[in-house]
């Protein structure tokens, strides 16, 4: 568990200006690290971090050897085209390499001349996923969700024997996991309509979004070797938003015995930019079970894990319709949550999928499931928010959704904020439904 140290120091200051601007997502203190390249130039994509409205080029940074040692040896990793070399070192290599960044991004730097010839401007920039992703996880980690889901079919015993002892999961498609800005189309798929006596090929009539943080690993364990509870978070590098959008009606009629195929494998999205776990340290708050739940089972228990095992990021959903884009509307806030209030820790998820001896690896990605708070306006899916469709949301300018519709877009949001410590960002998860 990263312990609280310099570079989170709330008065730190960066001699590039735009860090200490007001609503900036990317301080000193945060320092989150992508794979970019400048865009229509044709240019290969290496690794960058993100300073104010800056990314230090690491590939750049690396030619003129301005770091030494633990931290010259990540930087190297870093300034490949995946961060995958990088995220395989281990905590010690990251926190060397943050450390060396946030001393050479400090106001009186005498690093500042090299660095800033290496500065690109974010909004020059387009992205790639900052990882090849080997394989994919997506667990089940918010019992608010799965309560107003299981309500919805099951209302008298709306979660199964299970959820509050084993960390739900299954794994995914790892291959149409596809980075912020980029649209896809409507997924097509069986579907059974009330009463037809056989289904049909359609588009999604139901297509839906799913609120999830996802979880980048590091550091390798061998096939049979479990990761203990205890060094689960050694072996994770840092987190992304993600939306791992769902198309409800195809998963209906698809999804027994085995669970979602087509309504899930034709797109999830993820923000860019990689948030390390050393950069979330000032924002963990205790992790505890409600009266009468019980207790994890000693595998998924630490002294750790109950101190300081859950992360307090918020969490927010905006909606933009085509009308509204096209009339000059901002996206409409539909959501608002914290990460906070899952039920199994990123600890837990780590220390759970490892323990029948499955063996991770560098850039696999874990997806938290959809993340609702305790209150309906909380839920972080339509299917949720609109009670499976049977109350639409209003937007503004008159538009209406119970599930998207071709050309809306939908952003997800992400930040930590308290007081005595900077606030910090994720940068934007934004994606665009296209007809199919």
């Amino acid at each position: 568990m990263s312990p609280l140290n310099e570079t989170h120091d709330p008065n730190l200051r960066s001699w590039v200006a735009s860090a200490q601007a007001a609503g900036c997502e990317f301080p000193l203190q945060n320092l989150p690290f992508a794979v970019f390249r400048r865009r229509g130039q044709g240019e290969a994509f290496r690794g960058g971090v993100a300073i104010g409205d800056q990314i230090v080029d690491l590939a750049a940074l690396s030619r003129a050897a301005v770091f030494e040692g633990a931290a010259g040896e990540a930087i190297r990793a870093a300034a490949q085209d995946k961060l995958n070399a990088l995220m395989a070192l281990g905590p010690d290599a990251w926190s060397a390499l943050r450390l060396a960044l946030s001393r050479a991004l400090r106001e009186g730097s005498a690093q500042q001349g090299a660095l800033q010839a290496c500065l690109v401007p974010l909004q020059e920039a387009e992205y790639d996923v900052p990882a090849r992703i080997g394989d994919y996880t997506d667990f089940y980690t918010s019992v608010h969700h799965a309560t107003n889901i299981g309500k919805q079919f099951r209302p008298d015993n709306p979660l199964l024997p299970n959820y509050k002892w084993v960390p739900i999961g299954y794994h995914g498609r790892a291959s149409s996991i596809v980075t912020s800005g980029q649209a896809f189309r409507r997924p097509m798929g069986q579907t059974l309509a009330p009463g037809a006596a056989q289904p049909q090929l359609t588009p999604s009539k139901r297509l839906d979004i799913e609120l999830e943080l996802g979880v980048f690993i590091g550091p390798a364990n061998a096939i049979g070797e479990p990761i203990a509870i205890e060094q689960a978070e050694a072996h994770v590098f840092g987190i992304v938003l993600l939306n791992d959008w769902s198309a409800r009606d195809i998963q209906a009629w698809e999804y027994q015995p085995l669970g979602p195929f087509l309504s899930k494998n034709f797109a999830s999205t993820i923000s860019p930019w990689v948030v390390t776990l050393e950069a979330l340290a000032p924002y963990r708050v205790p992790f505890s079970r409600a009266e009468g739940d019980p207790q994890p089972l000693p595998y998924l228990d630490s002294a750790d894990n109950r101190q300081a095992g859950s992360l307090d990021i918020q969490l927010e959903v905006l909606l933009q319709t085509a009308r509204m884009r096209e009339t000059g509307q901002a996206p409409a806030s539909i959501c608002r949550t914290s990460y906070r209030h899952a039920y199994w820790t990123v600890a837990q998820m780590v220390a759970h999928h490892t323990v029948n001896g499955c063996n991770l690896q560098p850039g696999d990605l874990l997806g938290s499931g959809t993340l609702s708070g305790p209150t309906l306006d909380q839920a972080g899916a339509l299917i949720e928010l609109t009670e499976g469709g049977k109350k639409p949301l209003q937007l503004p300018g008159g538009d209406s959704r119970a599930f998207l519709e071709d050309g809306d877009t939908v952003i997800l949001r992400g930040w930590c904020e308290k007081p005595g410590a900077a606030r910090i960002g994720f940068g934007d998860c934004t994606g665009t439904v296209l007809a199919n």
